[in-house]
């Protein structure tokens, strides 16, 4: 169960990852804009919020991967945790957007899908490392 939940983890690292390329990188490029449907001028005048939401994501996604490290090479406890942490905190940032904002629940369900697989892979895992 635990590689399905660090499988699941990890792809939701890399998910947050390109969200970070989207917003911190590319935020104003005709593609990103045509992912996020604005216009040329809306991109520019957002572009300093998109850069530090960007960092944001990249950080989440960091935090999961140092979680996976930590699991793997050094405490399995420590390493749960963070994996957990950070995959939560994207799930709840998901479901924050689909509850706040009815025009933005495709992009929330995709964005929030991995996190919660992760999160009920990581808590089952949790559940039977307690059990044996």
């Amino acid at each position: 169960m635990m590689i399905v939940a660090m499988a699941f983890a990890i792809l939701s690292a890399l998910l947050h990852v390109f969200i970070f390329y989207m917003e911190s990188i590319s935020w104003t490029s005709e593609r990103t804009r045509a992912t996020f449907n604005m216009s040329a001028e809306a991109a520019e005048n957002t572009k300093e919020m998109a850069f530090n939401q960007g960092f944001y994501n990249l950080f989440l996604a960091l935090e999961v991967f140092v979680g996976v490290l930590v699991y793997v090479f050094a405490s399995p406890a420590v390493g749960l945790a963070l994996m957990l942490f950070g995959t939560g905190s994207m799930l709840a940032a998901a479901l924050l957007l689909f509850i706040t904002s009815p025009d933005k629940r495709s992009a929330a369900i995709k964005q929030g899908a991995l996190p919660l697989f992760a999160v009920i892979a990581l808590v089952a895992t949790m559940t039977l490392i307690f059990l044996v």
